[in-house]
């Protein structure tokens, strides 16, 4: 490729950037991002708005957010096809901000004690979570975004809640058009300073373009490279947005058009998209099918993919399976899992959320435009909010409050008796669970609006109101229930040790749990209810208490009334918070000690099975989907010694198939030696390109905390199979 000396450049700083970030900021257990630190000298401090020590609103983020822009600093790669970088994320600059708790000036006390009871992640003042539609941006660029606000502002001019969000959106403009303007500007200085012909060359080019995009929309597709690295960059910095759009269809007019006036070859076109990949790990969807069921697999699909994998870095792409798949790009997707084994691509199943997502009442045709951008959602493109992934209900804690509650009952002690007590404590969680999304969407426009992703969103600017606050058609808001394995395998494992075998005593029981198992016989207890009829094993008691709860989970969030227009949907998902869920919950009757990580996902736990079949594992979460729409993602390990095997791709690769047929919606494959992840844990430093699926995203496993990645060793060790 011609392009390969500054691809390596670019890989090898980017590399370098990761690690100085580490050696700064310390572990961080989430998603790369693609931002870099700023230079050391900057300072920059938020100007004083009306907030009360902080700044809520429409008009004061856009206030903090245009500042920001404007001291932003200026980022400049000669090896680049692309410029900027981006360096702070807003909404964390926030006072009293913290990871696990956004900002919220509004008193939801009311709510606060039923959410510790049941350590319920509320959602309240979260952030984004849902995807824009990168075309409206595409076709208008940032001086047509300026101008349709300016006619939607003189349309309610008498509206006072559309006269503050349209000003603050032109304020949001102005600052990005800043920001690229400097970045023009200084790449055309760099230009006129640069000796090598060919820096000097893509230095002038590079400007050139940026030069343009202050006003004009993308016209080739470096130009819309460009574009969507600006906006990702922007809506970055503003709250953190990470959700991406089905690339292949948004890349494929400038592809096909330079290349047929002659413009680019393919080796450019790998290149600039190479280069938005590198710019930051979106999370973008190629191949599937289009509204109508036509597979959208062109040419680009697959020049995307090995663009990734000439990056070998952190990424997020998902193919997208149906039976029209393009049979070569699954095919392909599946040698790059194995050559690289980096964790990429994922592979979703179109038959199962287009079937859920229809039960919810919505036609073939929407289903299908529902697409997979970010760690576990599902999103249609600027039509829908949603808060994916970050509304929780820790069932295990749900679990531990019904089960000391049944254990106070001296006369009520039997596994049914438990699990109705189970069922009446997830009805009230869930029922709290969706008083806290009514509560952030009445009120969250006043503390952080979507000033970003308005810009492209079908409704917010045409109708002057936040996408948080009536602004788009469809509110379908996502509960995921997290610790499933967890439960399942506690219910098994008193069925079977207490009731079936007498094995076990209620007050035994009790008292190992009470003491973590620090008893005399308590390690014995432990190995009695840890050695049980576990969750994935196959026709299990594991098997059937997950599919139960399953039921009752999906059953009680689709009952749960909701205000007109906004629909709940359930799924499995813990993303990176099995540890911090598991620090809040006793010792449980599967044998799992207090203060361990609850189960990961809808995945059964670590060691389910001694031979680690593959199938067995497959069956067991295609068997626990929710059902509507959202995902309940498989993890998968897989040991690289399987490659040594000439079936093992095709193997593989009918696990996929099969799983989806079987009612599956998302696969993560991680491909890595046992002993390699081992000696990466005791020396990260050893190891600075090493990139796991952590859960939905990819990370650089030095990145991770020591207690994170022992997590994922855990889980790699005992779940591989060869």
């Amino acid at each position: 490729m011609k392009y390969s000396t500054q691809l390596a450049r670019l890989r090898e700083r980017k590399l370098a950037q990761t690690r100085a970030k580490l050696d700064r900021l310390g572990t961080q257990d989430e998603d790369d991002y693609g931002n870099i630190l700023p230079p050391p000298d900057f300072a920059w401090q938020p100007p004083k708005t009306d907030g009360g020590g902080t700044f809520q609103g429409a008009r004061a983020w856009a206030a903090v957010f245009r500042s920001l822009m404007e001291h932003h600093p200026v980022y400049i790669d000669a090896d680049d096809a692309l410029a900027g970088r981006w360096m702070f994320m807003l909404s964390r600059m926030r006072p009293q901000y913290r990871l696990d708790r956004a900002p919220f000036p509004f008193d939801y006390s009311h709510l606060e004690d039923e959410q510790r009871l049941y350590d319920i992640t509320s959602g309240i003042g979260a952030d984004a979570h849902f995807a824009p539609d990168y075309h409206i941006g595409l076709q208008l660029g940032w001086g047509g975004l300026k101008q349709k606000v300016r006619a939607s502002l003189e349309k309610h001019a008498g509206d006072a809640e559309a006269v503050e969000l349209l000003e603050a959106e032109i304020e949001i403009i102005e600052g990005v058009q800043n920001w690229i303007e400097r970045t023009a500007a200084a790449g055309e200085e760099m230009a006129r300073m640069e000796t090598d012909p060919t820096r000097r060359e893509n230095l002038a080019a590079m400007a050139a373009i940026n030069r343009r995009l202050v006003v004009q929309p993308p016209s080739t597709l470096c130009e819309a490279c460009q574009w969507l690295a600006w906006f990702n960059m922007a809506s970055r910095t503003y709250n953190r947005d990470g959700a991406g759009g089905q690339l292949d269809e948004l890349l494929r007019p400038y592809y096909e058009h330079d290349l047929a006036e002659g413009m680019i070859d393919d080796d450019d076109a790998l290149y600039y998209i190479a280069c938005l990949l590198l710019n930051d790990p979106h999370y973008y969807q190629i191949g599937g099918p289009d509204k109508t069921g036509r597979d959208q697999t062109t040419a680009i699909s697959h020049l995307i993919l090995e663009a990734a994998h000439l990056l070998k870095l952190s990424c997020n792409i998902t193919i997208r399976v149906h039976d029209g798949l393009d049979e070569k790009l699954f095919r392909r997707g599946i040698d790059i899992l194995f050559s690289d084994q980096l964790g990429y691509p994922r592979f979703s199943g179109d038959k199962a959320l287009v079937a859920g997502f229809m039960k919810n009442g919505f036609d073939a045709g929407l289903a299908r435009e529902r697409i997979a951008v970010g760690c576990n959602w599902m999103s249609l493109p600027g039509r829908e909010y949603t808060l994916n992934d970050v509304v929780k209900i820790n069932i295990a804690k749900v679990f531990e409050v019904a089960f000391w509650e049944m254990l106070d009952n001296a006369d009520a002690h039997s596994v049914e008796n438990l699990f109705s007590l189970f069922s009446t404590h997830l009805r009230h969680a869930i029922h709290c669970t969706a008083r806290g999304i009514d509560f952030h969407l009445a009120h969250q426009y006043k503390n952080e609006p979507e000033l970003l992703l308005n810009l492209l969103c079908h409704g917010p600017i045409e109708r002057g109101r936040d996408a948080s606050h009536g602004g788009v058609d469809f509110y379908n808001m996502c509960i995921d229930g997290a610790g499933l394995a967890t439960v399942a395998d506690s219910f098994a494992a008193l069925e079977q040790r207490i009731e079936d075998e007498s094995r076990l005593g209620w007050q035994a029981l009790a008292e190992a749990l009470r003491k973590n198992f620090d008893t005399p016989d308590g390690e014995k207890i432990r190995l009695l209810l840890s050695g049980s009829d576990r969750f994935g094993r196959g026709l299990s008691r594991g098997d059937k208490w997950a599919a139960r709860i399953t039921n009752l989970f999906a059953a009680s969030v689709k009952a749960e009334p909701a205000p007109v227009g906004r629909n709940l949907l359930p799924g499995w998902f813990s993303w990176a918070d099995t540890v911090r869920f598991g620090k809040t919950v006793g010792a449980t009757p599967n044998g799992r000690r207090a203060g361990a990580p609850i189960s990961h996902g809808a995945n059964p736990h670590p060691g389910f099975r001694k031979d680690g079949a593959l199938t067995a594992i497959v069956k067991a979460v295609a068997d626990v989907q929710p059902g509507y729409g959202n995902t309940a993602p498989l993890q998968l390990e897989v040991d690289p010694c399987s490659s040594h095997s000439p079936d093992a791709k095709i193997i593989v690769g009918n696990l996929i198939k099969t799983h989806f047929d079987l009612g599956g919606t998302l696969i993560n494959i991680n491909i890595i030696d046992a002993e390699k992840i081992r000696d990466a844990h005791k020396h990260p430093e050893k190891y600075p390109d090493l990139v796991v699926r952590v859960t939905g995203f990819t990370a650089y496993f030095a990145s991770l905390s020591k207690e994170f990645r022992q997590l994922v060793v855990d889980r790699i060790i005992q779940e591989q199979v060869c």
